[in-house]
This record gives C-alpha cells, sequence and structure tokens, in this order.
C-alpha cells in the first residue's frame, strides 16, 4: 500500500516503461498489481475531493497505464537478427525464456545485474559448439546458440536459441507425472543420455554446474535429452560464478572449491536418486556411490557409461526400446 506522497512521486513526470517496466509479457500480472495500489492511494475518496494534484496523478497514472498495456511488443534487435517477444514460455532462475514471431526463443536476463552469467552462457554454448563440430554426435545433447544481443550499461542481455519446443518436456515435468518415481527401464535410457551430455562437456572442458531437473529437457517418443541451462557453466577448476539457492549443490561447492565434473556427476545421481521409485535398489545404489564426498573419488561421466551399461544388462538383459510416455492429465 502506497501513501499520497509515494504514489505521487512514483507517477508524476513518469514515463509508462520507467514506471511500470518493460512490457514484456512476464511483466504483465506486476504492472496490473502496481496500477491497482497506486490508483487506490490517489482515489478521490481517499486523498478528498479538493486535492487537484492527487486528481491530475491519478489521470495521469490511467493513461501511463493504458500506455504500457498497448505498447508494442518488445523487440530485439543485433547486427543478426529483429526478435519480437511473444508469449513466455518458462521462467528459469537467472532468466526468463519467450516464444518469438519467429522460429527462434530467447532467453531474457531478468535483472541487469545477472547480465554475466548470461555470457557464461553464450562462452559455454560457443565452446559446445565447436567441440561438437568435430564430434558431431554429441550435438543434439546441447541448445544451439543462434544470436546474442550483447547490451549496454542497465539493460538486459539475452540469448537467442534455436526452439527445444515441440515434444519436449522438463525432467521437473516428468517427476510430476510420476510422483510414486519412475521404472529404472524408463530412467535408464534418460541417465544414459544425461552421461553422454555430460560426458562430452566435460571433454570441451566445461562443468555444467546446474544438473538439475529443470535444466534437463526430456522428449518422451524420441527417448531425446538435451542439456540446458548453461548460465552457471564454467571452465573445469574455476570457481563458480554464483549458487542458485533452490539447488541441492555436493559438499565441495559449500566449502568454495573450485568446480570440476565430479559436481556434475554428484548432481546428475542426486537426479537419479530424486526420480527411481524407491524400490529400484540396484540404480539407487549405484547413484550413491557416484556420490562420494570427496569429488576425486567420484567417476569420471565417460567412465560411467560403460559401468552403467553394464548394470542394465545386468539387470534387464539385452537392450530394447521401450515406448515412454507421459500419462495425460485427468487420465
Amino acid at each position: 500500500m502506497f501513501t499520497r506522497e509515494e504514489a505521487l512521486r512514483r507517477v508524476e513526470g513518469a514515463e509508462p516503461t520507467r514506471l511500470f517496466g518493460p512490457p514484456t509479457p512476464d511483466r504483465r500480472e506486476d504492472a496490473r498489481r502496481l496500477y491497482r495500489a497506486l490508483a487506490t492511494a490517489l482515489h478521490p475518496d481517499r486523498v478528498g475531493p479538493d486535492d487537484t494534484r492527487a486528481h491530475r496523478a491519478s489521470a495521469d497514472l490511467t493513461r501511463l497505464y493504458h500506455d504500457w498495456r498497448h505498447a508494442e511488443p518488445v523487440t530485439l534487435r543485433t547486427e543478426r537478427g529483429t526478435y519480437r517477444l511473444t508469449d513466455l514460455h518458462a521462467v528459469g532462475s537467472v532468466a526468463n525464456l519467450y516464444r518469438t514471431d519467429g522460429p527462434h526463443v530467447v532467453k531474457l536476463v531478468r535483472n541487469p545485474a545477472l547480465n554475466p552469467l548470461l555470457h557464461a552462457e553464450w562462452h559455454a554454448l560457443h565452446t559446445l559448439a565447436r567441440f561438437t563440430d568435430k564430434h558431431r554426435w554429441l550435438k543434439p545433447y546441447y541448445p544451439t546458440l543462434h544470436d546474442t544481443g550483447d547490451v549496454g550499461r542497465g539493460e538486459r542481455a539475452f540469448t537467442v536459441l534455436d526452439p527445444l519446443l515441440d515434444g519436449f518436456v522438463t525432467m521437473t515435468e516428468v517427476k510430476t507425472a510420476y510422483p510414486r518415481g519412475l521404472d529404472g527401464r524408463d530412467y535408464a535410457w534418460m541417465h544414459r543420455r544425461l552421461l553422454r551430455a555430460l560426458a562430452g562437456a566435460h571433454r570441451a572442458g566445461l562443468v555444467h554446474g546446474a544438473v538439475t531437473t529443470d535444466n534437463v529437457l526430456v522428449h518422451p517418443a524420441q527417448h531425446g535429452i538435451v542439456l540446458t541451462g548453461w548460465t552457471f557453466a564454467v571452465e573445469t577448476g574455476q570457481p563458480p560464478l554464483a549458487l542458485d539457492s533452490s539447488t541441492t549443490y555436493p559438499p565441495e561447492t559449500t566449502r568454495k572449491q573450485p568446480l570440476t565434473p565430479a559436481a556434475d556427476v554428484h548432481m546428475a545421481h542426486q537426479l537419479m536418486l530424486d526420480l527411481l521409485k524407491p524400490n529400484e535398489t540396484r540404480q539407487r545404489a549405484f547413484a550413491r556411490g557416484c556420490m562420494q564426498d570427496n569429488p576425486a573419488a567420484r567417476p569420471d561421466a565417460a567412465d560411467l557409461l560403460d559401468e552403467y551399461d553394464d548394470l542394465l544388462e545386468d539387470l534387464y538383459g539385452a537392450r530394447t526400446f521401450r515406448p515412454f510416455a507421459l500419462p495425460r492429465q485427468g487420465a
């Protein structure tokens, strides 16, 4: 709730975007709440019928909000292209992901102070692109960087990516769809592909640093996995740029040690424990064996590929394709 004086300071002489922020889809509800709070503070029933200054500010507020709501959609430009934002697709820990009226999606950081994290993602995706030019079979495991938007001081950086929309869901959605846990045979193909993605990144000299369910995209029908969310990525041996308070990290990060591939291995196997059914004892024991407190005691992702395949063959025999789908809502 605003006082009369606070509302006047905000409204008088304001511009729509100065008052309500950039007219991106994620701002609509916040802008509506701000407008209602300011309108309440300046309402004649509250300030009195003779407060002409507040009445003018109230009229200005209505005009500002109208102009903001009817502003042209946010359009971002680089030397390579123009990107008009449409619907909000996803909200991450650092940035929001928007659909566009073209064939790409845009990841726009919410706070300019976090621009360095988007710069880290650019570096990681450029590194992965160079690496997968030589190892093309790994290319489907990573997002494809199309363009970047470097910005002036106080503006928000953005990343333009090839879309990963049709048929993809996050591993968070998979977990929600199977609250009692996944059958080990279903999780097996997801984990094998996640290990490949991590092994490739580690060979390229990168540590992902945020292997969480939100950052793993799953294509159920095609058995596809894409490791996204490279804003926390660093080169091997560097300290983390930042830590996300909603993420569970391996012990060495709390000791402020540099990140190594062992951190990704720990986090990937935390996912395994989180997603498997409780009765998947052999795979769960495998996961715990990859989560030693000492990072030097954890196996490399590349070595784990053969070890995990041996475990799966022992458990299920020869590999066969097992269809997987998320249950329909209400089914």
